[in-house]
């Protein structure tokens, strides 16, 4: 089952004022900001889960619906990593240290991290898709007796758009084997080149013992369910993080709805079989 654990504070509907401490620009179009909540009894409330979002409100702009990236026992800050896209999101991207912008969440579902125990998990994901599995490879690491073999396969279009290359070697060193591909390489490029789920071919798994969680763009996913599919992998043990238009985050609007889920609510972490009649489904 997917992971619902979280500590909401206060009013789901009220956003919470919280300042921007510092802003990593990571790529050109995609930023990672350091929030603190101003208000010292919801900071200290405050709690999430790898896979949970919050929604970022910006006066005279909206919200907009984003994954938390930061590792979840630190909560002095909580870090988003955001590109910018639409309107909200572009909006975010003129912001200054110092500034301030409303917080309501955590919402969702999150990672499955009680059925990962005692497993091997793979964790496939492409460009923007790794920062809501950041949270995860922190808690795993920090817990990394709990878990088998751990793998993250990664990729983007070029080198230049791979996210937090500066942590690939301390998560290395802590015990996540990584694999790291690129549609496009350059001259000075001696990786992988190829799309991320083609990796599953340097894995020997187990498939009764292993967990496959992947977040990313939707045609990517749909082949990494395919590899881990035709690996033998039981469909509930697949779990993707979808990625829609949230605007409530609590399954009102009806926004998000996919079938008979809320991906908001019900979601975003769901298993295979769940979202398996949508996946298919062309222009869904």
């Amino acid at each position: 089952m997917v992971d619902r654990q979280s500590v909401t504070p206060g009013n789901p509907w009220v956003a919470q004022l919280a300042r921007i401490q510092g802003i990593q620009q990571e790529l050109p179009s995609v930023a990672t900001y350091d929030l603190v909540l101003e208000d010292p009894t919801v900071a200290e409330a405050f709690k999430f889960q790898p896979g949970q979002f919050n929604m970022l409100y910006l006066p005279g702009f909206g919200e907009a619906a984003i994954s938390i990236s930061s590792d979840p026992s630190h909560l002095a800050s909580l870090q988003h990593t955001v590109r910018a896209a639409g309107n909200v999101t572009t909006a975010l991207s003129r912001v200054h240290v110092g500034d301030q912008l409303g917080v309501r969440g955590p919402f969702g579902s999150s990672w499955p991290l009680e059925a990962c125990r005692g497993k091997d998990v793979v964790i496939a994901c492409g460009g923007i898709g790794l920062p809501p599995l950041r949270p995860l490879i922190y808690y795993m690491i920090q817990h990394r007796e709990e878990f088998g073999r751990v793998h993250l396969l990664y990729g983007a279009r070029t080198p230049g758009e791979l996210l937090f290359t500066d942590e690939f070697p301390p998560w290395q060193a802590a015990g996540i084997e990584m694999a790291v591909t690129v549609d496009l390489g350059y001259d000075d490029w001696t990786g992988d080149i190829g799309v991320v789920p083609v990796l599953f071919h340097r894995l020997n798994l187990n498939a009764h013992k292993t967990i496959v969680m992947t977040c990313g763009p939707e045609v990517m996913m749909r082949f990494v369910i395919f590899e881990a599919l035709a690996r033998g992998i039981d469909p509930r043990n697949i779990y993707l993080s979808m990625e829609r238009n949230m605007q409530c985050a609590v399954g009102l609007c009806g926004a998000c709805q996919l079938g008979p889920k809320f991906v908001c609510k019900d979601g975003p972490v769901f298993t295979y079989e769940q979202m398996e009649p949508y996946l298919m489904l062309e222009d869904l």
